[in-house]
């Protein structure tokens, strides 16, 4: 192989011929979106609709600043500086993969504990849209009630230093308030990440934390501000070693490449204060219902996620792949979603239940994708109440099966024990997973432990139907093992 190029600005016409690289002038670009959270989701994702938006010579006003609130955020800021910013993406298509270098990110801010640069660059009037994929519990929701999560030490914080925020949304606020008092006017608030009624989510959290500060404040945000929903998707596995030597194969040093998936979809509620660009003609679909589109992916793509990774990591399978070349795990995920989950899905354009059902079959059986159950299982304890708990919830309201379910949730209480059925060590994969643990040891002698969590199942411990059948099925795979209950559930 030739020597590897360095990613940047000057090697671009240097790479292969097979890589796909920008099409325009970079330094024609002008900023108009500042992005908090720069994981690899993102630069596969809202970064590439941008960024083949350019490539047909639109929009170039719209160019992202990345930015992060976190202090691991520097390690990536100094990694994408060192590259122009520019991005890798490889396509892991079974009949083939293929390159295409990114550029729709021109700049990261400084990572500070007060956030005064992102604030600063989130009150300059070019930027007309503030976007987050800040992770489905980075939203400071508190899962019982679904409200405002007050008591949350940074929370406590940025309401008594409005000015010195340690959070995305403190400083959206300080930005915002910089903006009102200059006259400037508001940007749109865009969650991207997986919350059903993301845009709803967003405006609860900003605007109820900036009430505790500032209540005139508040109410101009409410009234100026608009927040849409979106629905993302795209499989994005984590990068390392292996995701770095597939760029190096393509002859690019990149130091932070993405690998996805050959799919994605974007569909976006059409409700911008302060313009947007022209998505649609990336192929993103805007619309004034994002709701169906929401409520299929998140019930189906990423509650079918924890059907099979809790259960997959349990049973020693790396990869979601792996997961869906074990019959047992392929054959519950169908049955769940067939019998408990799609019943309580609406058709969207072009797209049934079941047609998505067999079209993320076809997506996670994947071989190419090494996406691993670990990063999938991540933070269950806000993936199960967001993603399983509202299908329980609907079955049981509308009194049908909720067997498999319950057997899922008892799947995720044995993971959360801390050790595959060989014997191995589950690393620590929760923020919550010292009390997880605890709590499923417990659950061993008495399944109501588990279900007493509030915090994630809210009252359905009183449900006799779901109590009874969850108990059942733990019990189940503590005696004999999750492929027996398993089998059990599946000959039923």
């Amino acid at each position: 192989m030739d020597e590897l190029k360095l990613l940047s600005n000057a090697t671009l016409g240097q790479l292969a011929d097979e890589v796909r690289v920008p099409r325009y002038d970079r330094s024609t670009l002008k900023p108009g979106i500042v992005h908090i959270g720069l994981g690899n989701f993102h630069r596969a994702h809202q970064a590439w609709y941008l960024h083949r938006l350019f490539d047909a010579g639109l929009n170039h006003d719209w160019a992202i600043i990345g930015a992060g609130v976190r202090a691991g955020d520097a390690v990536q800021r100094e990694k994408l500086l060192a590259q122009d910013c520019l991005t890798t993406l490889i396509e892991l298509d079974p009949s083939g993969k293929s390159a295409e270098v990114c550029g729709a990110m021109i700049d990261f801010l400084p990572v500070e504990p007060d956030n005064a640069a992102l604030i600063t660059q989130m009150a300059d009037p070019a930027i007309r849209i503030v976007s987050l994929t800040v992770t489905e519990g980075g939203y400071f929701i508190d899962p019982a009630t679904g409200g405002f999560a007050t008591n949350h030490a940074d929370i406590q914080h940025d309401s008594t230093h409005p000015d010195q925020p340690c959070t995305a949304f403190g400083a959206i606020i300080a930005a915002l308030k910089l903006r009102r008092d200059a006259g400037t006017g508001p940007f749109t608030c865009m969650s991207c990440d997986n919350l059903q009624g993301n845009g709803a989510v967003l405006r609860q959290t900003v605007v109820s934390l900036a009430k505790l500060s500032d209540a005139t404040l508040a109410a101009w945000i409410e009234e100026n501000c608009s927040f849409p929903d979106s629905m993302v998707d795209c499989i994005v596995p984590a990068t390392g070693p292996s995701e770095i030597a597939l760029a190096n194969g393509f002859g690019i040093n990149d130091a932070a490449p993405v690998t996805h998936e050959n799919f994605r979809q974007w569909v976006i509620e059409d409700a911008f204060c302060a313009g947007r660009p022209d998505w649609e003609k990336a192929g993103a679909t805007l619309t004034s219902d994002v709701h169906d589109y929401e409520t299929m992916k998140i019930r189906i793509l990423n509650g079918g996620h924890q059907i099979i990774a809790g259960t997959g990591a349990i049973l020693g399978l790396e990869t979601i792949a792996q997961t869906m070349a074990y019959p047992a795990i392929r054959a519950l995920l169908r049955k769940v979603v067939t019998e408990e989950i799609a019943p309580h899905v609406a058709p969207v354009p072009d797209c049934t239940p079941l047609e998505y059902l067999d079209l993320i079959d076809s997506r996670f059986s994947n071989p190419e994708i090494a996406d691993t159950t670990r990063r999938v299982a991540f933070d269950g304890s806000s993936r199960h109440p967001g993603f399983i708990v509202p299908s329980i919830r609907n079955g049981l309201k509308a009194g049908t099966p909720i067997e498999g379910l319950a057997l899922v949730s008892a799947a995720w209480a044995r993971y959360c024990l801390g050790s595959r059925e060989d014997g191995s060590e589950i690393a620590p994969n929760d923020p919550h997973w010292d009390l997880l643990t605890a709590t499923a040891q417990a659950a061993k002698i008495d399944p109501a432990h588990w279900l007493g969590m509030t915090q994630f199942y809210g009252n359905l411990a009183q449900d006799t139907r779901f109590a009874s059948a969850f108990a059942k099925w733990l019990t189940k795979i503590h005696a004999g093992g999750l492929d027996a209950a398993m089998a059990d559930y599946l000959d039923a």
